[in-house]
């Protein structure tokens, strides 16, 4: 059985090798614009789903394909992947001395001898930043780049400097929840 992971996520892929899973890697070109009447939560599994259901229809045989998305969102709104410095630096002008939750979705298709089977599931956990200086923030983006984070931070990165507090489980945090996944690839026998 394939096992696909559709996301050129470096940190996606680096939790999957942790957990010891033989996989492949296709990046989906699911476009990620979907209906903003939907809800936050919603929208992060429709983009999941999106994602996965696009290299499964791309791909044929017994396979599993595994699609997620991550949502950064702070007092109402949805904070994406900044698309330079300035933004960058903003995100975390407001994200900083506060709480806000991280919306992790994810989508794992199977198809198996002729039988499909589907998950869709949003994780979600609350972190809280410390206050931060501007010289703090700008060094950050600066030093990390993080124009590929949802958030403008990876909570892996020198950015755990800042981070008072997690309530909720780590992978997810990190934008991929590999413990729930891991479940359900045994749960199918895959691994």
């Amino acid at each position: 059985m394939k096992i696909i992971l559709a996301s050129g996520s470096p940190r996606r892929r680096d939790l999957m090798e942790l957990a010891k899973i033989d996989y492949e890697c296709m990046v989906s070109s699911f476009d990620e614009k979907v209906d903003t009447d939907l809800s936050y939560e919603e929208q992060s599994q429709e983009i999941a789903y999106g994602k996965a259901k696009d290299i499964f229809e791309n791909t044929q045989g017994d396979r599993t394909i595994i699609g997620a998305d991550t949502l950064v969102i702070v007092e109402e709104k949805q904070f994406g992947k900044p698309q330079n410095r300035e933004e960058a630096i903003q995100m975390l002008r407001m994200l900083q001395g506060r709480a806000h939750f991280i919306y992790t979705s994810i989508a794992i298709l199977i198809e198996e001898q002729g039988k499909y089977k589907e998950y869709k599931e949003l994780h979600k956990v609350k972190v809280f930043i410390r206050e931060m200086t501007e010289e703090e923030i700008e060094a950050y983006v600066d030093t990390e780049r993080p124009f590929y984070c949802a958030g403008a931070y990876a909570i892996q990165s020198q950015f755990a400097v800042f981070v008072d507090k997690i309530e909720g489980d780590y992978p997810t945090a990190l934008g991929f929840p590999i413990n729930r996944v891991y479940s359900i690839l045994k749960e199918n026998n895959l691994l």
